[in-house]
């Protein structure tokens, strides 16, 4: 059953109560808190991208590390983003890509193309990162380019399989992305596990490659205007990603790490639950200094659980 992670207080009455699940683990990998359906398959969206990342690098893909952040990005369409996506592709075409047409993320930057008149584009849908580096990765395995997104894909069965070994769990299940990308189901728990091996890795490799470059461009990974960019940005170190449907992870740099999914999937309660847990499970930082800092996590009236 669900937990409440998240109210929302008006003048001192609780509104409104946001459930869902949660995993909190200490640095050295021992779980602190669980609550929810944390043992459950659940899908954990764009948050995977972390593990999808490190399994192209495992493929062979070499990205610059400002292109290899683009790689497990859901970027908010700025202009150095489409250009860095164009970067990945090579001499593939945005035509190739097989995300959809989509205009900005970004609201701001979504009106601002619609009072200009652009149309949607595959390079401004916010995985487009993502979807280059799988067609760079399959172009440079010497497989096919036109079915890259199939499950039976040589590159989809690698990256489900170096999902399950940094879940440490089997995939329960495989859907399809908002994108039209394979998404492989496992636990809260297996993805708290997941993203912390990836954040914590050895140097040298694939996962503390992709760690690092995400740590040295976190621009790259969501936006200037995004909370998990401000999130990084403030507390160095930090890994921070977003997900649809309000899931959530933060790793700190000693491995503390938070999974969260909120059961109404309401992304309004995705931050606040995030910080609550920050604030219980890691005392060396002044979260209050750090919200005052960035203006993404200023959600009036949210009180995290």
């Amino acid at each position: 059953m669900v937990i409440p992670l998240v109210q929302v207080v008006r003048d001192g009455l609780v509104e409104s109560v946001h459930f869902g699940s949660r995993v909190v683990l200490g640095p050295d990998g021992e779980v602190l808190e669980a609550g929810g359906e944390v043992d459950e398959p659940g899908y954990p969206r764009s948050t995977a991208k972390l593990m999808q990342a490190a399994g192209m690098v495992r493929l062979g893909l070499d990205l610059p590390p400002d292109l290899l952040a683009l790689a497990a990005a859901s970027h908010s369409a700025e202009e150095f983003h489409l250009a860095g996506a164009r970067a990945i592709l090579g001499d593939l075409s945005e035509d190739d890509l097989q995300c959809p047409a989509h205009l900005p993320h970004d609201p701001v930057l979504h009106d601002v193309w619609i009072a200009e008149g652009r149309a949607p584009r595959r390079l401004a849908h916010c995985c487009s990162g993502k979807h280059a580096a799988m067609l760079a990765t399959a172009k440079l395995n010497g497989w096919s380019t036109h079915d890259y997104r199939d499950p039976a894909h040589p590159l989809q069965q690698a990256l489900a399989a170096t999902v399950a070994e940094l879940a440490g769990e089997p995939v329960a299940h495989t859907a399809v992305d908002g994108c039209g990308a394979p998404l492989f189901a496992i636990s809260l728990r297996g993805l708290a596990r997941a993203v912390r091996r990836v954040a914590t890795a050895p140097h040298g490799t694939p996962e503390h490659r992709v760690a690092e470059a995400i740590r040295k461009h976190p621009e790259m990974l969501a936006g200037p205007n995004r909370d998990v960019t401000q999130l990084m940005r403030a507390v160095p170190g930090l890994i921070a990603k977003d997900g649809a449907e309000a899931v959530q992870i933060a790793v700190l740099p000693d491995g503390t790490t938070v999974a969260l999914k909120i059961a109404d999937g309401s992304a309004r309660a995705r931050m606040p639950a995030t910080l609550a847990a920050l604030r219980r499970a890691a005392h060396g930082h002044d979260w209050d200094e750090v919200v005052k800092r960035c203006p993404a996590l200023n959600v009036p009236h949210m009180v995290g659980l």
